[in-house]
C-alpha cells in the first residue's frame, strides 16, 4: 500500500515537470524570429504582385487597351505599372503577342531578395491577359 509521504513525493515531481525550460523556449523564440524575418520580406512581394494581377484583370473589360497596337499596350501596361508604384517589372518582363481576334499580353517574373545572411528567395509569379481587338 502507498502511504502519504510517498503520494506527496510524486506529487512534487509532477509539478515540477510542468512548462518549457529555458533551451525549449529559445528554440520557439528563435523559430518564430527567423518566420518573422520570411514574413517581412516576402509579404511585400505578394503584395506587389497582387496589384500587377488587378492589373492584368482590368485589361480585357479596358476599351483603349483594345484600340491599341502590341507595341502602345506594352507602352500602357507599364505605365500602369509606374502609376502604381511597381518598379521591379522591367519592360522586358512584359510580352504582347498578337493573336486571332486578340492580344495576349503575359508578365513573368521572378522578385528576388535576401533573407538572412546568405540566405535568398526567389518568387516566380505569371500572369496573362487576353485583350480582345476591334
Amino acid at each position: 500500500m502507498i502511504d502519504r509521504t510517498t503520494i506527496k513525493s510524486i506529487d512534487k515531481t509532477v509539478s515540477g515537470q510542468r512548462g518549457l525550460t529555458m533551451i525549449s523556449w529559445l528554440i520557439v523564440i528563435v523559430f518564430l524570429l527567423f518566420q518573422g524575418v520570411i514574413a517581412m520580406n516576402v509579404i511585400p512581394v505578394y503584395m506587389t504582385d497582387s496589384s500587377v494581377k488587378k492589373i492584368m484583370e482590368g485589361l480585357p473589360t479596358d476599351i483603349t487597351a483594345q484600340d491599341t497596337s502590341t507595341k502602345q499596350l506594352k507602352g500602357l501596361v507599364a505605365k500602369r505599372l509606374s502609376i502604381n508604384s511597381i518598379y521591379s517589372i522591367e519592360p522586358e518582363h512584359i510580352q504582347v503577342k498578337k493573336g486571332r481576334g486578340e492580344n495576349i499580353v503575359t508578365i513573368e517574373y521572378e522578385p528576388r531578395g535576401k533573407l538572412i545572411g546568405n540566405l535568398e528567395y526567389i518568387v516566380s509569379f505569371k500572369h496573362e491577359a487576353r485583350i480582345p481587338t476591334r
